[in-house]
């Protein structure tokens, strides 16, 4: 009877040296490494004492060979700077790390073209499943997905065309955000968006319908840069909308960043906030609740969506289906004294 071949490290240790050292048999080695999850505690440091001890690295090769799987995943983001999305990583990671995965990370630049190429290059690793941001991908980045097998979640926004996502309505959370600063009798809402990439448009479309609904929706307020955020563009843009609209009574910024330079900008030119001009935010970054005066905005659930994302992946990539198809997890509206 032919043995099996041994699956050897770099080292030349090899896993049966392992389950040896250990006292254990080698595919309960192989479960420790790769499937923590089904090994109990003790048993695992008893395995990773061993490893630990010979020096042994498992063949990443081999064991795709032998188990179909590379288990790997990759998370494709637009942003490695922002800390929306390494707070979604986080919780990607919490999720991945227990069932023994590891994450490829592509940052795109919020670059379509540049997204496609880094699927095309990831692809060679054979990733067991892609977590995505955002819905809207050049043309044949789904056809890719499709004719490798790949189960794919898109986070932070919300489908219903079938495909698996976890997120929030951005239109919906816009709307809101806005109705807020209508109802502290606020009527020349302005808008300042940057970056302008699909979530960004969603919250400007719901600061339309909401204005709209209200009888004042003017585009005039309306100030819109492509380039990259910062506290900086926040202050410029804020004494742009200021020398062209200085009846605007209130500023919807599209993320925290804007409405914090805005604030400091406001500060600088004894500005009164929010009597004079209202300013809210959007995702709740940390700075926000510590500003000068506090920051309105909307907290979004930016880790959660990480960890939600991954258990639908994982699901899918074990042939489950995930609890749901599409997972609203909401935002919330936090209401501070900026407006």
């Amino acid at each position: 009877m032919s043995r099996k071949p041994r699956v050897r490290s770099g080292s030349g240790v090899t896993m049966h040296d392992v389950a040896r050292a250990a006292g254990v048999s080698a595919i309960t080695v192989s479960r420790a490494l790769n499937q923590p999850q089904q090994v109990s505690p003790a048993l695992r440091d008893k395995v990773m004492q061993a490893v630990d001890a010979l020096g042994y690295v498992p063949s990443r090769s081999a064991s795709t060979l032998a188990s179909a799987r590379s288990r790997t995943v990759l998370v494709l983001i637009p942003s490695l700077g922002n800390t929306v999305f390494l707070d979604t990583l986080a919780g990607i990671e919490t999720v991945l790390a227990e069932a023994g995965y590891q994450m490829l990370i592509g940052n795109s630049h919020y670059d379509a073209d540049q997204e496609l190429q880094l699927l095309r290059a990831y692809l060679q690793h054979r990733p067991d499943g892609v977590l995505l941001t955002g819905l809207s991908h050049a043309a044949p980045f789904d056809d890719l997905l499709r004719r490798h097998g790949l189960p794919a979640v898109y986070m932070m926004d919300l489908a219903d065309d079938g495909r698996c996502c976890v997120g929030f309505s951005q239109e919906e959370a816009g709307a809101a955000i806005t109705r807020h600063l209508l109802e502290r009798g606020k009527r020349r809402i302005g808008f300042l968006g940057a970056q302008l990439d699909e979530r960004v448009m969603k919250r400007l479309a719901g600061y339309r319908a909401a204005l709209a609904e209200a009888g004042c929706h003017d585009a005039g307020l309306e100030w819109l840069d492509p380039a990259p955020s910062s506290m900086q563009m926040g202050a410029d843009m804020l004494d742009a909308a200021l020398a062209a609209r200085p009846d605007c009574d209130a500023l919807f910024c599209c993320n925290d960043d804007l409405a914090i330079g805005a604030l400091a900008r406001c500060q600088q030119l004894g500005i009164a906030v929010p009597a004079r001009l209202a300013v809210a935010g959007f995702n709740d970054l940390q700075p926000a609740a510590w500003c000068t005066p506090s920051l309105t905005t909307v907290a979004t659930p930016r880790r959660e969506i990480g960890i939600q994302a991954a258990r639908a992946l994982l699901a899918m990539i074990e042939g489950d289906a995930p609890q749901a198809l599409r997972l609203d997890l909401g935002f919330a509206l936090m209401l501070r004294r900026s407006s």
